[in-house]
């Protein structure tokens, strides 16, 4: 009974739960209807109408929310809060110090300047949005019957929209139907991504089979697709009929806001999410801000400012309070009664008196830093801007700013982590050599091509370089993605707007082809690969002409033919005719669709049709042709008629005689489709495809059209042939390949070609049978084709393996079945699709591998090493296998042919471990011996040791002590690497990746990208910054300090991420070297030079408070006080915060090792604060005392002696900027002139204009009185002077006797040109370590052998593999070790001068051991100075053997290396072997 009482609630529960349900599908996606249908339905009654219209607003304000969200924002500065809560104070009349309104100017101009930049800002972006939002399409009018123009503001999400070829997408559209045959449409994604190459879009599958024109009024399905969303990547969605068919729709079907429809006519879709919900805009996030490191310095001092103050006042109203108390009972005559009129207790007073003192005192706090920051800021983006050494001519672009407020973050980088491919390389992909069937064919006459390569500089070449990257100029606001939709419009629509040079920017744009510049398309064939192409096509045509089968081809020939067949066929490479731009060429001969169903196969491939390949099944087929409906009348060539020609020429054209046999029937509706070969134009996907393609052309196996269910190939004498395309299994990254499965026109075979990253390839190749001589073929040809791979990947080239499988009808049938169950699948489709992938690529029959070289870009090696010169540790980051990774990082001197490298490559966590844990002991054992007395002892005289600043950052206190980093290269791979970054480990992959010189991470993927820069990041606490190109870098680029985008071929989503955007990597160089240094060293000293100039000021008044009982009053008028910093002294610090230069830009590139003065933070620690501070009241003491005893026991008057103070004060302050600033220009002399003219003016202005403005006190006439007296001028000589003779004198003479390495760069820049680059050139002698910190110029050295120990001398046999020369440590040198000295070596050895330590720095323990040393090698010299180290003979075929000794013996490490050993562990710690064996050579070294 109870049950049955339970059940009518469950059923509720369960009907609840089922609604609930229900409800949360609904809200995870949005039901599309069509417009039209509901087009006379009220508007609550319309579907569509809680979704996004078309109408972007990308501003921040109305004209009614200006006002309250500006200040609301502005009032998010704490410091804005402050200054309005003094100014609000000063209207209470009981602590009020000034005129209320007075008080309250500066604020509000502060205020007002700020929201008056902000105004500006937004009233551009509401231009450009009113811009596009009137631009106009076709959008269909049920009450019309037909496509009526439109602005793009009006269109609405179920709308639907023609558009034509050229036309720019309005929103976000379900592709419906396009005049393509192929049902496809082609767009260009440039204003998304920056790639110039052609997507194709596909009709939804239910709309495929339309032989009519599509009509909006007979569509009556609904769509149910995912709520918007920023993935460019993804779209997941039904389209459901009125019959209850469902069909899935995909990121295919989907053609995005801001892509430009291409190579189609027409077509026709229906709006899916519109304005600000389409994925271009989610993805549009505008500039970014972030806090800088000098900012959060900054932010402490004001912090110390704020209790100053406190302290300040606190200290006046005690005084205030006591001097009330001494009179007692009796009243002053001059004390103020209460508002009530009775008398106020000395407690009250002071209480008062400290709300008082507040506001005569706020000065100190710098209300105008935060502005003239954030002006200054924006001025040197400015001139980062202007600067033309960052402009890159071929691509037209400048480098942008889009972080405005971490300009001066540039200037204290200490980690760079870079991505590889396109940001150290070109992204230019060439095709350098091949393998096929085991041969190597090396391409010599290539590799002289590309070496002596000069790319052409006509006036062609350099317009279409320029097209290609015209969409990534813009400006810094955030409607950049959005402005930039104007760039590549079609020229009609230009018309409209007016622009002119627009639309001819446009057209050359839709000519512009990626990839496709002659360095990657001219590539010279290897003769002898050559010769058996024609061969082997001969020897076929010759058996097709007798009907033989293919099969009785040489397995090697048939090798050479499927290779390139393969390279043809498998990739996505759309071709196009440049006669008509981007237009693609049309070959089609048969219309038929891929296969989509078993009865559709079964029809397809009878058994007549998949007889072994005999030339009369071929000849059947191609009689069972329809012919185009393009209107070409077939002319087959029958085998009688072929039987009267002759065999072609090995030299003869392809395809003159084409009419007589080609696969293909010709056209005779009047129209030449054959376009010459060399016109095709190829749109890849990716350059590794284009590369491909073109590298088969040379062979004369051209692609010469593709649709979706055939590709048209051209063969040397056998013109062209049709391969009917049954699948494509595209590219993705887990899989690592791609896949084509046709039917070859010649065998009618159903064949599998597969090309795709050796690694993977290798482990799916069929493991041969060596019973048979074939299967014995094939294992030498694997084990050939594995060799020349590593041969490849050590010479620096991307590899690519070629494969291909046959499959039976049987097997083709089986694999289908289950392939179209995975198509049509709605749960799970991408992990069935994956499954059927794999299932169909096994059992692989290799053919050959591909070597492409990726070209650096230009002056990459030389900026890297000119940034690890400036102290910055560069990581690279990569997808790439580990052998190419490494070699490139040789080329591009990441990696030092005379560095050791670590390998770390592990298979599990322990292993990891494992590796880690001896590659500590190995770097403890060779550099570090640990024992704790002899820390700081034992640097063996085969290494550089480099002495990195952790960050001098509050935060930073624990890392305070250096760490050294060696002459070690550390490489690991992306599954060692997800180990190492496991929160047991980390630490460990730290310290031995901190201590290395360079580090590269091969295959890791976005995702360790960003782990590793945080992991460095938050441990180390250093400033990151990171540099990529691509989408993968994207998560890099926001994790780090510092984002730096490169515009280059790989799109646009990582300039979109960054801070700063550069047209190339070596670009960087200047931007952190010289832009950073100038741009820290100016905001610094700026900030610095606030907090003198307040505190000095302020400091005046409360000297002043001893002399009136520490009442609150001032001998400075009160307009002087609320103006003094506000105008008289802001423009001449505005100047020189912006034009600064301390040290020229040519010295600062030729002398890298001056960046470290901004690593160091070295403008700007505590202890400067508090020295400033120190100064300005030592300052503000004799502009005070000089005129008090000047006018002692005269009859002037208040102002009078208080006006000279306030004229003093101005001009000390003046001077001491004088004395500050590094460069002059006009313009400094111009803003001090104007500054004193400015307050001359005003005072004398004032003075006669305000005979009784404030009574009792009376400003009139006193600048008047004072200019005609000669003590004024003597006062105005004599306290400056005073003042500023203390800091002179300590200028003077630092920078005479310890002068900073700046200074010696300013210098340096004083001396005649050929003088300077005598002294340079000295300084850059190819000796001393690479992260020196002072520039070797510095450093003078004398040998002392009288110190040398026999203990510590170690000598080293000459390697005959070392490649370099065999430098000692002068003091370790015995006359002995002369003679392994060349005396080229000895000659280079610069002579230069030591200098002391800095203050400051922390400096290493000294011990008796370390004394043996070279003095260059000193501790006192690690923290400030720079050191010659010696050239290491480790060379690159040495292998490091660890023979770690028992525990108890800590101190004495015992290692063993061996050239010609090869260590047998996997945990084995290995260099990369380059150069050949060396001799034998074994060291046993005791440290």
């Amino acid at each position: 009974m109870a049950r049955e009482s339970e059940d009518p609630g469950m059923a509720k529960a369960s009907k609840v739960k089922r609604q609930r349900k229900k409800k949360s599908k609904e809200n995870k996606t949005r039901i599309v209807h069509a417009n039209i249908l509901h087009a006379h339905a009220k508007g609550e009654e319309n579907p569509n109408r809680h979704y996004a219209n078309n109408k972007i607003k990308t501003t921040k304000y109305t004209v009614l929310s200006f006002l309250p969200k500006n200040l609301f924002e502005q009032f998010h500065r704490f410091a804005n809060v402050y200054f309005v809560f003094i100014a609000l104070l000063n209207f209470v009349p009981v602590v009020n110090a000034f005129q209320p309104e007075l008080a309250l100017a500066p604020v509000v101009f502060i205020l007002s300047v700020t929201a008056i930049k902000d105004l500006w800002e937004d009233y551009r972006r509401h231009r450009s949005d009113k811009e596009i939002n009137h631009m106009d399409c076709l959008v269909y009018s049920r009450a019309e019957g037909r496509y009526v123009e439109k602005y793009w503001k009006e269109v609405q999400v179920g709308d639907f929209i023609r558009l034509r070829c050229n036309e720019i997408l309005p929103a976000d559209v379900l592709l419906l139907s396009t005049s393509d045959p192929d049902r496809l449409c082609h767009i260009e994604t440039a204003t998304l991504d920056g790639e110039t190459n052609l997507k194709q879009r596909q009709v939804v599958r239910s709309f495929f089979d339309l032989d009519c024109d599509f009509d909006p009024l007979k569509y009556n399905s609904i769509i149910e697709c995912e709520k918007p969303n920023n993935d460019l990547n993804r779209f997941r969605g039904y389209i459901i009929h009125r019959s209850g068919r469902r069909d899935a729709l995909y990121k295919d079907n989907l053609l995005l806001r801001g892509c430009t429809i291409r190579n189609t006519e027409e077509a026709v879709g229906i709006v899916i999410y519109a304005g600000h919900e389409t994925k271009a805009m989610l993805n549009n996030n505008g500039p970014r801000y972030k806090r800088s490191k000098l900012e959060r310095q900054m932010n402490v001092d004001v912090f110390w400012c704020v209790i100053i103050l406190l302290v300040m006042c606190l200290f006046a109203a005690v005084g205030h309070g006591l001097w009330m108390f001494q009179y007692g009972d009796k009243r002053p005559v001059f004390d103020v009664l209460s508002p009530e009129g009775t008398d106020l207790s000395p407690i009250m007073s002071a209480i008062y008196l400290f709300l008082t003192m507040i506001i005569v005192f706020q000065v100190l706090i710098p209300i105008s830093l935060f502005v003239s920051i954030e002006i200054v800021k924006i001025c040197q983006v400015y001139f980062i801007h202007q600067d033309m050494d960052l402009y890159d001519e071929e691509t037209d672009s400048h480098l942008q700013c889009r972080a405005l407020n971490i300009t001066e973050d540039l200037g204290q980088m200490q980690y760079i982590f870079s991505d590889k491919t396109g940001t150290l390389t070109e992204n230019k992909m060439v095709f350098r050599r091949c393998t096929v069937a085991g041969v190597e064919y090396s391409h010599d006459a290539n590799a002289r091509r590309l070496a002596m390569y000069q790319e052409m500089d006509s006036e062609e070449e350099e317009c279409t370089s320029h097209g290609g990257t015209l969409p990534r100029r813009d400006s810094v606001t955030s409607h950049q993605s959005t402005r930039v939709v104007l760039r590549s419009q079609s020229t009609k629509s230009h018309r409209r707007t007016g622009s002119r040079a627009e639309a001819k920017r446009a057209s050359i744009l839709s000519k512009h082809t990626a990839f496709s510049s002659p360095m990657e398309k001219d590539i010279t064939p290897d003769p002898q690969l050559l010769d058996k192409v024609n061969e082997c096509s001969s020897q076929m045509d010759f058996m097709r002409f007798h009907s033989q089968p293919m099969s009785q081809l040489p397995s090697d020939l048939a090798d050479i033919i499927d290779f390139f067949i393969a390279l043809t066929i498998c990739n996505t490479v759309v071709v196009s005719s440049p006669n008509q731009p981007r237009h693609k060429v049309r070959m089609r001969f048969e219309l038929k669709s891929p296969v989509k169903t078993i009865e559709d196969f079964i029809k397809r491939f009878t058994p007549s049709r998949l007889t072994s390949g005999s030339n009369s099944s071929s000849s059947s087929s191609l009689i069972t042709n329809r012919s185009s409906n393009k209107g070409c009348s077939s002319m087959l060539s029958s085998p009688s008629a072929e039987s009267t020609l002759t065999k072609l020429d090995e030299e003869q054209p392809p395809g003159s005689l084409e009419h007589t046999f080609s696969p293909m029937p010709p056209c005779y509706d009047g129209k030449a489709w054959n376009v010459e070969e060399g016109e095709l134009r190829y749109e890849a996907e990716s350059p590794d495809e284009a590369a491909l393609v073109y590298a088969a052309k040379a062979y004369k196996c051209s692609l010469v059209g593709r649709l979706p269910d055939q590709v048209t190939v051209e063969l040397p004498h056998l013109g062209k042939l049709s391969f009917e395309l049954l699948h494509t299994l595209g590219f993705d990254s887990t899989r690592k390949r791609m896949s084509v499965v046709v039917r070859h026109p010649l065998t009618d075979q159903i064949t599998v070609y597969t090309k795709g990253a050796d690694s993977v390839i290798m482990d799916i190749i069929k493991t041969p049978d060596t019973g048979n001589s074939k299967g014995k073929r094939q294992k030498k040809i694997v084990n050939r084709t594995q060799n020349y791979l590593n041969l490849y990947a050590a010479d620096g080239l991307r590899t690519l393996c070629i494969a291909k499988k046959i499959l039976s009808k049987e097997q083709y049938a089986c694999w289908l079945q289950h392939h179209l169950e995975a198509e049509t699948a709605i749960q799970g489709r991408e992990e069935l699709l994956f499954e059927s992938a794999l299932r169909l690529e096994t059992n692989l029959q290799l053919l050959g591998a591909t070597g492409i070289e990726d070209r650096l870009q230009d002056g990459v090696p030389e900026t890297i090493d000119s940034l690890r010169k400036a102290g910055l540790q560069i990581w690279v980051l990569t997808g790439d296998k580990q052998e190419t990774a490494v070699n490139i990082a040789y080329a591009c001197k990441l990696l030092d042919p005379e560095e050791e490298i670590l390998t770390l490559n592990a298979d599990s966590q322990e292993a990891c471990a494992l590796l880690l844990e001896e590659s500590l002991h190995y770097i403890q054992a060779k550099f570090l011996c640990s024992s704790t007395d002899h820390a700081a002892k034992a640097f063996h005289n085969n290494l550089a040791p480099f002495e990195i600043y952790p960050s001098s950052s509050p935060s930073s206190s624990s890392q305070t002590a250096p760490f050294m980093v060696h002459q070690l290269g550390l490489v690991i791979d992306g599954r060692t690497l997800a180990y190492a970054l496991d929160k047991n480990l980390e630490d460990k992959f730290l310290a031995v990746a901190r201590s290395c010189r360079s580090v590269l991470c091969c295959r890791s993927t976005p995702l360790q990208k960003s782990m590793v820069v945080k992991l460095v990041r938050n441990k180390l606490k250093v400033m990151t910054l990171a540099i990529g190109d691509g989408a993968n870098d994207v998560s890099m680029i926001q994790v780090a300090d510092v984002g730096v985008g490169i515009s280059g071929q790989e799109g646009m989503q990582a300039v979109m991420a960054s801070d700063f955007a550069l047209p190339r990597f070596r670009y960087l160089q200047k931007l952190l070297l010289v832009h950073g240094h100038w741009c820290y060293s100016r905001l610094a000293n700026m900030i610095l030079y606030f907090f003198y100039k307040n505190a000095m000021f302020v400091a005046l008044i409360f000297w002043y408070q001893f002399y009136c009982g520490f009442s609150g009053s001032a001998m400075i008028d009160q307009w002087y006080l609320i103006f003094f910093n506000l105008m008289f002294s802001a423009f001449p610090q505005l100047i020189t915060g912006t034009l600064d230069k301390d040290v020229s830009a040519e010295t600062l590139k030729q002398l890298p090792q001056l960046y470290v003065n901004g690593q160091n933070s070295e403008e700007y620690k505590p202890y400067m604060f508090w020295m400033n501070m120190i100064d300005a009241f030592y300052q503000s003491l004799v502009c005070f005392f000089i005129p008090y005893f000047a006018y002692a026991d005269s009859d002037v008057d208040l102002f009078t002696w208080g006006t000279p103070i306030t004229t003093l004060a101005l001009l000390t302050i003046l001077v001491h900027l004088g004395i500050e600033t590094k460069t002059w220009t006009w313009m400094n002399w111009l803003s001090i002139a104007f500054s004193i003219a400015l307050f001359f003016t005003v005072a004398l202005c004032y003075n006669a204009s305000c005979p009784t403005c404030y009574s009792p006190s009376n400003p009139y006439w006193t600048m008047q009185r004072l200019l005609p007296d000669p003590l004024f001028y003597l006062l105005c000589v004599v306290t400056p002077v005073a003042a500023l003779l203390p800091r002179y004198f300590y200028r003077a003479c630092q920078g005479t006797l310890f002068p900073s390495p700046v200074q010696v760069g300013r210098q340096l820049d004083k001396l005649p040109a050929e003088t300077r680059r005598n002294i340079l050139s000295l300084s850059r002698v190819k000796v001393g370590s690479p992260l020196s910190p002072k520039p070797p110029f510095l450093s003078l050295t004398k040998p002392s052998p009288k110190g040398c120990n026999k203990k510590d001398r170690r000598s080293l046999p000459r390697s005959k593999t070392s490649q370099g020369p065999v430098l000692q440590t002068d003091s370790e040198m015995g006359l002995s070790d002369v003679s392994t000295l060349g005396p080229t070596e000895i000659d280079t050895l610069p002579y230069t001068k030591d200098t002391p330590p800095f203050s400051g720095e922390p400096q290493p323990p000294s011990t008796k051991d370390s004394e043996v040393l070279d003095k260059t090698l000193e501790p006192s010299d690690l923290s400030g100075s720079s050191w010659i180290t010696s050239t290491p003979v480790l060379t690159q075929t040495d292998s490091v053997q660890l023979n770690l000794p028992p525990d108890g013996d800590s101190q004495c490490v015992k290692y063993t290396r061996n050239s010609e050993e090869t260590l047998k562990s996997d945990h084995s710690v290995h260099p990369a072997q380059r150069t050949e064996q060396g001799a034998q050579q074994s060291l046993h070294t005791t440290l």
